[in-house]
């Protein structure tokens, strides 16, 4: 249960939370759907455990839906720490819950773990059991995902850099040549990509902002000087542009696909500036303006005899050069 889907979930769990409950026609003109959708996502509520009845009012021509009161008794006004939870609140926490795979193995997923125990302590009865079921509805899954063992002081150390504006010195492993390099950075921002762990730096020594590889930062100093964030730097627009990890100049490129895959293609957004034309044969061309020249290289190489990239020239002879390569590879 994931996107649009997952939104009215929680939406029909507000609505159900209410002290007034909640009925059919209210939930429905709320999520836009008709009686129907209502009543599946209440069939999936009841059958997840969750108590739910129905009533009828004196004068009103709908039964009203809600949760019995001694299962939300805790809940409305619940607080930790002067942090209201509602329901909903509650389920996304979980859910989150089991998106946390990329710290396994740091202590971070243990501050994750001890989170949930405190948290569970202030649930009524049973309701653990019941949104255990909610996030088994999504499994999260390890592959591709880093190990970040061992490397808990520096990601530590990255983010109070990061909330303090601090400059760091570092020792960091360079896969580009084999090399340890010693440099000064500003962190800037973590993301993640595809299980692992990145953060965009600013380099006061080669004037430019990169992105490093967490696992690889073999060492860390906090220099006790602080930085301005650099002007113009979008971070979210940065990775919008980036077709995937690679950040650089973007180019325009457009990609034959066969009829076999395209289906496949136009099931995704590839880029923000993406544009599929439909060939008379099934295939597609899909046009984009983005950055990541080798990262667009080595997804039209995965694609085999079904992708070909048209332009730009460069990239296509560099392509049927790798190719090449590789065929020589097999003699």
């Amino acid at each position: 249960m994931r996107g649009k889907n997952l939104v009215k979930f929680l939406r029909v769990i507000e609505l159900l939370a209410k002290p007034a409950g909640t009925t059919i026609s209210e939930i429905a003109e709320h999520l836009e759907v008709d009686r129907r959708s209502v009543y599946r996502i209440i069939d999936v509520i009841q059958e997840l455990g969750f108590p739910l009845y129905d009533e009828k009012i004196y004068l009103e021509k709908e039964k009203r839906w809600k949760f019995v009161d001694s299962y939300l008794k805790k809940l409305p006004n619940m607080k930790i720490p002067d942090v209201n939870l509602t329901l909903p609140e509650i389920i996304s926490l979980y859910l989150i819950k089991g998106e946390a795979s990329l710290f396994k193995g740091t202590e971070i997923e243990g501050n994750i773990k001890s989170v949930f125990g405190k948290l569970g302590m202030f649930l009524p009865d049973d309701t653990d059991r019941q949104l255990n079921k909610i996030k088994a509805l999504f499994i999260p899954t390890f592959r591709f995902v880093k190990d970040y063992s061992g490397k808990d002081e520096i990601i530590e150390q990255l983010m109070d850099a990061i909330f303090k504006q601090e400059t760091c010195h570092i020792k960091y492993h360079s896969f580009y040549d084999d090399k340890i390099k010693d440099f000064a950075i500003d962190p800037l921002h973590f993301f993640e990509n595809d299980g692992g762990l990145y953060v965009f730096v600013n380099t006061t020594d080669f004037g430019d902002i990169r992105t490093l590889a967490v696992e690889r930062i073999m060492e860390i100093t906090r220099m006790g000087t602080f930085f301005a964030y650099p002007e113009n730097f979008d971070p979210e627009e940065l990775l919008e542009l980036a077709f995937d990890i690679v950040y650089e100049k973007p180019i325009n490129v457009k990609i034959w696909f066969s009829a076999d895959q395209a289906r496949y293609i136009k099931e995704r957004k590839w880029s923000k500036t993406q544009e599929i034309k439909d060939q008379k044969d099934g295939s597609i061309i899909l046009s984009m303006h983005t950055s990541g020249r080798w990262d667009i290289k080595k997804w039209v190489l995965s694609y085999g005899a079904e992708a070909q990239v048209l332009e730009p020239e460069d990239l296509r002879n560099d392509i049927s050069d790798e190719l090449a390569a590789a065929q020589g590879n097999y003699k």
